[in-house]
Protein backbone atom coordinates (compact mmCIF):
# COMPACT_ATOMS: atom_id res chain seq x y z
CA UNK A 1 0.00 0.00 0.00
CA UNK A 2 3.26 2.50 0.68
CA UNK A 3 4.09 2.06 -3.03
CA UNK A 4 1.14 3.57 -4.62
CA UNK A 5 1.88 7.00 -3.46
CA UNK A 6 5.25 6.27 -5.32
CA UNK A 7 4.16 5.06 -8.38
CA UNK A 8 1.20 7.71 -9.04
CA UNK A 9 4.39 10.41 -8.05
CA UNK A 10 6.29 8.27 -10.72
CA UNK A 11 3.14 8.56 -13.35
CA UNK A 12 2.43 12.28 -12.65
CA UNK A 13 6.34 12.88 -13.54
CA UNK A 14 6.44 11.09 -16.47
CA UNK A 15 3.11 12.75 -17.72
CA UNK A 16 5.03 15.81 -17.19
CA UNK A 17 7.96 14.64 -18.73
CA UNK A 18 6.13 14.08 -22.22
CA UNK A 19 4.44 16.98 -22.01
CA UNK A 20 7.34 19.58 -21.77
CA UNK A 21 7.07 21.50 -24.76
CA UNK A 22 3.92 20.49 -25.72
CA UNK A 23 1.74 23.35 -26.11
CA UNK A 24 4.94 25.93 -27.04
CA UNK A 25 8.22 25.90 -29.07
CA UNK A 26 11.49 25.68 -27.98
CA UNK A 27 14.55 26.89 -29.17
CA UNK A 28 17.93 24.15 -28.08
CA UNK A 29 21.13 24.86 -28.28
CA UNK A 30 22.63 22.05 -30.46
CA UNK A 31 25.92 21.51 -32.63
CA UNK A 32 26.65 21.98 -35.48
CA UNK A 33 23.12 24.09 -36.07
CA UNK A 34 20.58 25.35 -32.90
CA UNK A 35 17.17 23.55 -33.21
CA UNK A 36 13.71 24.43 -32.76
CA UNK A 37 11.40 21.89 -30.84
CA UNK A 38 7.88 22.34 -32.28
CA UNK A 39 5.02 21.19 -29.62
CA UNK A 40 4.63 17.93 -31.53
CA UNK A 41 8.10 17.89 -29.99
CA UNK A 42 9.84 17.15 -33.17
CA UNK A 43 13.13 18.72 -33.53
CA UNK A 44 14.41 21.05 -36.60
CA UNK A 45 17.31 22.11 -37.05
CA UNK A 46 17.06 26.51 -37.96
CA UNK A 47 18.29 25.24 -42.07
CA UNK A 48 15.54 23.07 -42.05
CA UNK A 49 12.36 25.81 -40.77
CA UNK A 50 11.98 27.23 -43.59
CA UNK A 51 10.61 24.25 -45.68
CA UNK A 52 8.50 23.32 -42.34
CA UNK A 53 6.53 26.38 -44.24
CA UNK A 54 6.05 25.82 -47.21
CA UNK A 55 7.70 23.90 -50.29
CA UNK A 56 11.50 24.87 -50.48
CA UNK A 57 14.01 23.78 -53.38
CA UNK A 58 17.13 24.56 -55.59
CA UNK A 59 16.79 27.96 -56.21
CA UNK A 60 12.84 28.04 -55.53
CA UNK A 61 10.14 28.77 -52.90
CA UNK A 62 6.86 27.97 -53.41
CA UNK A 63 4.18 30.56 -52.16
CA UNK A 64 1.98 30.69 -48.98
CA UNK A 65 -0.64 32.59 -47.39
CA UNK A 66 1.38 35.51 -45.19
CA UNK A 67 3.80 36.12 -48.60
CA UNK A 68 4.56 38.75 -50.75
CA UNK A 69 6.43 39.68 -54.14
CA UNK A 70 7.57 42.99 -53.82
CA UNK A 71 8.84 43.62 -58.00
CA UNK A 72 11.10 47.01 -58.34
CA UNK A 73 11.62 47.66 -62.16
CA UNK A 74 14.48 50.07 -63.61
CA UNK A 75 12.82 52.60 -66.50
CA UNK A 76 15.36 54.19 -69.01
CA UNK A 77 14.97 56.54 -71.61
CA UNK A 78 13.30 55.80 -74.53
CA UNK A 79 14.99 53.76 -77.32
CA UNK A 80 17.72 54.18 -74.94
CA UNK A 81 21.20 52.71 -76.78
CA UNK A 82 21.82 51.01 -73.57
CA UNK A 83 20.24 50.05 -69.88
CA UNK A 84 22.98 51.99 -67.81
CA UNK A 85 22.66 54.35 -65.40
CA UNK A 86 23.46 57.19 -67.67
CA UNK A 87 19.87 56.69 -68.87
CA UNK A 88 18.43 55.74 -65.80
CA UNK A 89 14.69 57.61 -65.14
CA UNK A 90 12.88 55.73 -62.18
CA UNK A 91 11.46 52.71 -61.11
CA UNK A 92 8.32 51.25 -61.21
CA UNK A 93 7.03 48.88 -58.10
CA UNK A 94 4.02 46.18 -58.31
CA UNK A 95 3.65 44.30 -54.72
CA UNK A 96 1.48 41.60 -54.38
CA UNK A 97 0.03 39.45 -51.30
CA UNK A 98 -0.42 35.85 -51.36
CA UNK A 99 -4.38 35.05 -50.50
CA UNK A 100 -5.59 32.18 -48.36
CA UNK A 101 -6.40 30.79 -51.77
CA UNK A 102 -2.63 31.08 -52.59
CA UNK A 103 -3.90 33.55 -55.53
CA UNK A 104 -2.09 36.56 -55.59
CA UNK A 105 -3.52 40.23 -54.80
CA UNK A 106 -2.33 43.48 -55.86
CA UNK A 107 -1.33 45.56 -53.33
CA UNK A 108 -1.75 49.40 -53.54
CA UNK A 109 1.06 50.76 -56.03
CA UNK A 110 4.01 52.70 -54.23
CA UNK A 111 5.39 56.19 -55.46
CA UNK A 112 6.89 55.67 -58.72
CA UNK A 113 7.28 56.96 -61.97
CA UNK A 114 3.99 58.13 -63.24
CA UNK A 115 4.19 56.78 -66.89
CA UNK A 116 7.15 54.38 -67.63
CA UNK A 117 8.55 54.58 -70.92
CA UNK A 118 6.71 53.42 -73.86
CA UNK A 119 8.83 50.71 -75.09
CA UNK A 120 9.68 49.36 -71.32
CA UNK A 121 6.51 47.32 -69.52
CA UNK A 122 5.40 48.61 -66.40
CA UNK A 123 5.88 46.71 -62.92
CA UNK A 124 2.01 45.86 -61.93
CA UNK A 125 1.76 44.65 -65.77
CA UNK A 126 4.67 41.59 -65.79
CA UNK A 127 2.42 38.96 -63.93
CA UNK A 128 -0.59 39.07 -66.01
CA UNK A 129 -3.92 38.94 -64.62
CA UNK A 130 -4.14 35.20 -65.48
CA UNK A 131 -1.71 34.04 -63.66
CA UNK A 132 -2.60 35.94 -60.75
CA UNK A 133 -5.61 34.39 -60.19
CA UNK A 134 -4.46 31.09 -59.95
CA UNK A 135 -3.92 29.30 -56.95
CA UNK A 136 -0.11 27.78 -57.00
CA UNK A 137 2.81 29.50 -57.29
CA UNK A 138 6.44 28.72 -57.30
CA UNK A 139 8.78 31.99 -57.45
CA UNK A 140 12.29 31.32 -58.71
CA UNK A 141 15.33 33.70 -58.05
CA UNK A 142 17.36 32.64 -61.18
CA UNK A 143 17.34 30.87 -63.91
CA UNK A 144 19.98 30.34 -66.91
CA UNK A 145 18.39 30.54 -70.42
CA UNK A 146 19.86 29.74 -73.78
CA UNK A 147 18.13 31.70 -76.08
CA UNK A 148 19.17 34.71 -74.16
CA UNK A 149 22.81 34.21 -74.29
CA UNK A 150 22.50 32.44 -71.22
CA UNK A 151 21.17 35.47 -69.73
CA UNK A 152 19.90 34.96 -65.96
CA UNK A 153 16.18 36.03 -64.92
CA UNK A 154 13.78 35.21 -61.83
CA UNK A 155 10.59 33.35 -62.66
CA UNK A 156 7.13 33.16 -61.82
CA UNK A 157 5.41 30.20 -62.18
CA UNK A 158 1.67 29.33 -61.31
CA UNK A 159 -0.97 27.04 -62.18
CA UNK A 160 -4.54 25.14 -61.30
CA UNK A 161 -2.74 22.26 -58.88
CA UNK A 162 -0.16 21.23 -56.85
CA UNK A 163 0.53 18.08 -59.68
CA UNK A 164 0.33 20.92 -62.66
CA UNK A 165 3.03 23.28 -60.55
CA UNK A 166 5.84 20.38 -59.90
CA UNK A 167 5.19 19.53 -63.89
CA UNK A 168 6.15 22.67 -65.02
CA UNK A 169 8.59 23.10 -62.37
CA UNK A 170 9.91 19.73 -64.20
CA UNK A 171 9.86 21.01 -67.52
CA UNK A 172 11.39 24.54 -66.38
CA UNK A 173 14.63 22.67 -64.89
CA UNK A 174 15.01 20.72 -68.29
CA UNK A 175 14.46 23.19 -70.86
CA UNK A 176 13.24 26.59 -69.39
CA UNK A 177 13.36 28.34 -72.96
CA UNK A 178 10.96 25.77 -74.54
CA UNK A 179 8.65 26.37 -71.28
CA UNK A 180 8.76 30.24 -70.72
CA UNK A 181 7.26 31.84 -74.44
CA UNK A 182 3.80 32.97 -75.02
CA UNK A 183 1.18 34.55 -72.15
CA UNK A 184 -0.65 30.82 -71.47
CA UNK A 185 2.44 29.25 -70.40
CA UNK A 186 1.66 29.74 -67.05
CA UNK A 187 5.66 30.99 -66.50
CA UNK A 188 6.57 34.97 -66.38
CA UNK A 189 10.39 35.46 -67.08
CA UNK A 190 11.23 38.94 -65.16
CA UNK A 191 13.29 41.60 -67.14
CA UNK A 192 17.13 41.76 -66.03
CA UNK A 193 16.21 45.68 -65.00
CA UNK A 194 14.06 44.38 -62.12
CA UNK A 195 14.31 43.70 -59.01
CA UNK A 196 11.57 40.64 -57.35
CA UNK A 197 11.78 40.49 -53.47
CA UNK A 198 9.97 37.16 -51.42
CA UNK A 199 8.43 38.86 -48.54
CA UNK A 200 6.78 37.66 -45.52
CA UNK A 201 4.12 39.46 -43.37
CA UNK A 202 5.21 39.55 -39.61
CA UNK A 203 4.36 42.01 -36.66
CA UNK A 204 6.65 43.80 -34.30
CA UNK A 205 6.05 45.44 -31.17
CA UNK A 206 2.23 45.57 -32.57
CA UNK A 207 3.31 46.88 -36.06
CA UNK A 208 2.40 45.22 -39.22
CA UNK A 209 5.96 44.76 -41.33
CA UNK A 210 7.12 42.94 -44.18
CA UNK A 211 10.69 41.31 -43.94
CA UNK A 212 12.76 39.59 -46.26
CA UNK A 213 11.99 35.55 -46.58
CA UNK A 214 15.00 33.98 -44.52
CA UNK A 215 15.54 36.91 -42.52
CA UNK A 216 16.16 35.67 -38.72
CA UNK A 217 14.64 37.18 -35.43
CA UNK A 218 17.80 39.01 -34.87
CA UNK A 219 16.88 41.13 -37.92
CA UNK A 220 14.17 43.03 -36.19
CA UNK A 221 15.60 43.01 -32.62
CA UNK A 222 18.36 45.11 -30.99
CA UNK A 223 20.19 43.62 -27.64
CA UNK A 224 16.82 42.56 -26.32
CA UNK A 225 16.58 42.70 -22.56
CA UNK A 226 12.96 41.04 -23.14
CA UNK A 227 11.28 38.91 -25.97
CA UNK A 228 8.54 37.07 -27.13
CA UNK A 229 7.95 35.24 -30.08
CA UNK A 230 4.82 33.77 -31.48
CA UNK A 231 4.07 31.30 -34.26
CA UNK A 232 1.10 30.11 -35.80
CA UNK A 233 0.72 26.22 -35.26
CA UNK A 234 -2.84 24.66 -35.86
CA UNK A 235 -4.11 27.58 -36.78
CA UNK A 236 -3.60 29.17 -33.68
CA UNK A 237 -0.64 31.81 -32.04
CA UNK A 238 1.72 29.35 -29.99
CA UNK A 239 4.78 30.86 -27.78
CA UNK A 240 8.24 30.28 -28.71
CA UNK A 241 10.97 29.28 -25.63
CA UNK A 242 13.88 31.68 -26.51
CA UNK A 243 16.83 32.73 -24.94
CA UNK A 244 16.58 37.01 -25.59
CA UNK A 245 20.52 37.32 -24.73
CA UNK A 246 22.02 34.30 -26.58
CA UNK A 247 22.60 35.36 -30.46
CA UNK A 248 23.06 31.95 -31.77
CA UNK A 249 19.29 31.62 -30.46
CA UNK A 250 18.20 34.39 -32.41
CA UNK A 251 19.09 33.40 -35.63
CA UNK A 252 15.99 31.32 -35.77
CA UNK A 253 14.26 31.91 -39.12
CA UNK A 254 10.94 34.44 -39.22
CA UNK A 255 7.89 32.70 -40.41
CA UNK A 256 5.20 34.41 -42.02
CA UNK A 257 2.51 35.25 -39.61
CA UNK A 258 5.19 35.64 -36.60
CA UNK A 259 4.14 37.88 -33.87
CA UNK A 260 7.65 39.30 -32.01
CA UNK A 261 7.69 41.53 -28.55
CA UNK A 262 10.60 42.94 -27.40
CA UNK A 263 12.39 45.48 -25.17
Amino acid sequence: MRLVPVVLALIAASSCASRRGAGHFRVLAAEPNYLLRSPDLRNLPFPDVLASYTGVGDGWVELRPHMQLRIENAYFQTNAPERSLKYYVGTGTARYRVANNGALRSLPAEPSLPRPPRDQPAARDLVPPSMARLHYHRYYYQIVFRSKAAERGAVLLAANSEDELQALGHRLAVDPDSLCTGALSGCVVFPKTCTVSLEIEIVVNGAARAVIWGSPVASVVLRPRRLRVMRIYAGRLTPVEIQADDPQALKLPLLPGDQVTWE
